[in-house]
Order: C-alpha cells, then structure tokens, then sequence
C-alpha cells in the first residue's frame, strides 16, 4: 500500500473513532461505524493473501450486518421518540443495539468470525482488531449499560467462558488470542455492568497488556504454539519479554492483568453476585492454563537440534518502538491499585 493510501486509512479511522465517541445522534454514530469499517478493510486485505481475503470479506458482512441493524434501531427509536438522540432509548431499541454491539465486539454467542478473521490477519493488523476497534462499540454500550444490566451480565459470563473453553484446544497462536481476547471482553461486559469507571480501567489495562502480548510476537514472526520452542534460544530476551506478558494477559499475581480481575471480583461479592463471581473465577483459572503452556513453550522449551555449534546466531531484531513502554506498564503496575481503586 502506498504511503498516501496508507495515511488516509489511518486517519480515517482515528477520525471515525472519535466521531463515535463524541456523537449523541443515531445517524452520526451509524456514519462513524460505517467510515471505521471501510477504513480497516482495505488495512487487513493489503498482504493480497486468500487468508486475508477471507478475513476481509467475513469482516465486512459482520460489520455491515451489525451496522445496518444500529441505523434500523436508530429509525425505530426516531420513531417511538421523536428524536435522534442515544440518551433515551425504548427497550426494542436497546436490545438490537446490545446485538449490534455483540457482533461488532465478537462477543458470544456471535463470536465465530472473529478467531477467522484474526488468523487471516498480520500480528499488527490483528492487533488494531483486538484494541482500536473495539472503542466505538463500547462507546456505545456505555449508553444504554444501565438498561441491559442482567443480559450484559450473562453476555458477559458466556463471552468469558467460550473463550476460556476454546482457548484450551488451540495452537494457533493468532486463534489463540481471539479467544483470549473474547474471554476478556466477557469481564469487560461484567465491569462495565457493575461500575463504568471500573470498566474503563479495565479495558486500559487489558489495551496494554494485550499490546504488549502483539509486540513481543511480531518480531519473533512465530504463527503456531510449538514454534515457540526455539523462542529461548533465539530470542532470549523477547522470550521472557513474552513469559511476563502472557502472565499478566492471564490475570497471574503480581503482575498488572490481576488488578481488574481482582475489582472485578471483589466488586461481584460486594453485591451479592457470589456464584456468578466464582463462575469467572474458575474461567480464570482454566484460562490461565493455556497462558502457562505459551509460557512454557517459549522458555523453558529447547527443540532436538542437530547442530554441532554451541551457540546459534542470533540476527540484529527491529523491535517495535511501542514495546519499550508497554512492557512495563502491562507488568508492574500492581503496586498503583490502591490508588486506582481510590480513583473509582
């Protein structure tokens, strides 16, 4: 893709992002999911691969699918209302905008395209999927949270527990992802239910932490679980980069991915929401298992090798600006939590 191309799309999508978090009118926040899925397309299909193909299409009917159903609860809400506004919503509306927002998210039970469309996608692309795009549907969701608090709730704790169950059969590293991130916005959904300011610390902690996960893997140019294997000996340092980054993803104390699970769940039992707590907890703890197998496999792993040399050669990487910072701050900002909880 050429420079110029390559900086309108982009602009286009931090434009159509913000268009959406700023807008109060139907019209303007279909216009903006419209502009934010026409930006991306052309993003994941620029490898002119049949996978990124497949994954462009299926990203299009899902995002045209969702935004259609947004601009028709829109029509119906103008209706029953006599505005164009997001403040005031009637039930059938608020309904086909939680499914609307479902599909756009990748939330279960519509979660099938987004493992597909993840795998048929570059590590950077695929990590604008899982963070940047989200943000317009959220937006939006933050709405009309207080109206939807029980189906949100159970959304919320079949998300978390598909993405724990499917995460545990797969080797591809990408697939693998798309159901961490699919668990992970099931705790978003219970988060923003129970407190809006809990879940924006939520969904921060989890851009950096995924952020982190995405950068580390990018320069390694690993696609499966068992080339994770010759990560150590390759890569040593982006190896226990990866270790560090992984666990917090999964929630492992002391790292950062712990705080919002632990609000989230101290939160649940504060109001009486124990068996939905220990639900997640034990979503928690299986998902963690196939974190501890990335980890496993790229540091303490070493592949049969048949070469005579002590030591392999080991390549000068260009690693990702963005990594620098994002490490840190996906693994040690545990010790902030008294302050962040003081801040909710």
């Amino acid at each position: 893709m050429i420079p110029m191309m390559w900086t309108i799309m982009v602009t286009s999508l931090l434009t159509s992002t913000t268009m959406d978090l700023s807008s109060h009118h139907w019209m303007l926040v279909w216009l903006g999911l419209e502009l934010n899925t026409l930006s991306i397309i052309p993003i994941i299909i620029k490898t002119h691969h049949p996978r990124a193909t497949e994954a462009a299409t299926k990203y299009f009917l899902i995002q045209a699918a969702a935004a259609a159903l947004i601009l028709l609860a829109g029509t119906l809400n103008t209706w029953q209302t006599g505005q164009w506004t997001l403040t005031y919503t009637p039930s059938i509306t608020t309904t086909m905008i939680m499914i609307a927002s479902m599909l756009k998210l990748g939330l279960a039970p519509v979660h099938f395209w987004y493992p597909d469309v993840l795998q048929g996608s570059t590590m950077l692309t695929a990590l604008t999927i899982s963070t940047w795009q989200k943000i317009a549907p959220l937006a939006i969701l933050y709405m009309i949270s207080q109206s939807t608090s029980t189906t949100m709730l159970m959304v919320g704790l079949t998300s978390a527990l598909i993405g724990g169950w499917m995460g545990l059969n797969q080797t591809q590293l990408r697939k693998l992802l798309a159901f961490s991130s699919i668990a992970h916005m099931g705790w978003l959904m219970v988060a923003l239910t129970l407190n809006p300011k809990l879940a924006t610390m939520t969904f921060t902690l989890y851009i950096l932490t995924t952020t982190a996960t995405f950068l580390t893997l990018t320069p390694m140019a690993m696609k499966t679980a068992p080339d994770l294997s010759t990560a150590n000996t390759s890569y040593p340092t982006l190896a226990t980069t990866l270790m560090l980054s992984v666990l917090s993803l999964g929630g492992l104390p002391p790292l950062t991915g712990f705080l919002p699970k632990w609000l989230i769940l101290s939160e649940l039992v504060l109001q009486n929401l124990t068996p939905l707590a220990t639900l997640l907890h034990w979503q928690a703890c299986q998902a963690l298992y196939f974190y501890l197998r990335i980890t496993y496999l790229a540091t303490l792993t070493t592949p049969p090798s048949t070469s005579t040399t002590e030591h392999k050669w080991r390549f000068k990487l260009n690693l990702l600006s963005g990594l620098t910072l994002t490490t840190p701050l996906a693994t040690l900002l545990l010790p902030m939590a008294p302050a962040i909880t003081n801040t909710l």
